[in-house]
């Protein structure tokens, strides 16, 4: 079955998430510590490879108006490095507020502070690859103001 991973992007943390396509339903998969360029090489090599990733999915932190930030061009910046050091094609879709989605989810079910904090980037990662899915699985190359 081809799947496909969505991507939480951070400086520190990535959460990664995964789809079967043919099944349409995302789980969480991991929260990843980055930790060099060579093992962060390795890692998402050995992850496109052992998940048979036909498509990365990179979450654009946009603001409200679609205006991309800062930490949108970081994650455009990592999702060229990604498709570059894996050969899988990678497409970018609007993650505004699923940090919040997520944070209020895990208090909800009652998880501690650490506990959240191990658990937020990976479910962020499966909140934004389940609209990804729902959208039809199409990317957004520039996502539009919520107004």
């Amino acid at each position: 079955m081809p799947r496909i991973a969505g991507i939480d992007f951070g400086t520190v943390r990535i959460g990664i998430a995964v789809a079967d396509l043919d099944v349409g339903i995302a789980g969480p998969l991991e929260t990843y510590t980055r930790r060099s360029e060579r093992l962060d090489k390795q890692y998402f090599q050995t992850l496109a490879r052992e998940e048979r990733l036909v498509r990365w999915v990179v979450g654009l932190p946009v603001h409200g108006s679609g205006a991309e930030s800062q930490k949108s061009r970081e994650a455009r910046t990592f999702g060229a490095w990604l498709a570059e050091i894996t050969s899988v094609p990678v497409e970018f879709f609007d993650e505004r507020y699923t940090s919040a989605e997520a944070e209020a989810a895990l208090q909800e079910a009652g998880l501690s502070k650490k506990r959240r904090k191990a658990r937020i980037d990976q479910l962020a990662a499966q909140i934004m690859l389940t609209a990804y899915l729902e959208a039809g699985a199409r990317g957004q190359e520039a996502p539009e103001s919520l107004d």
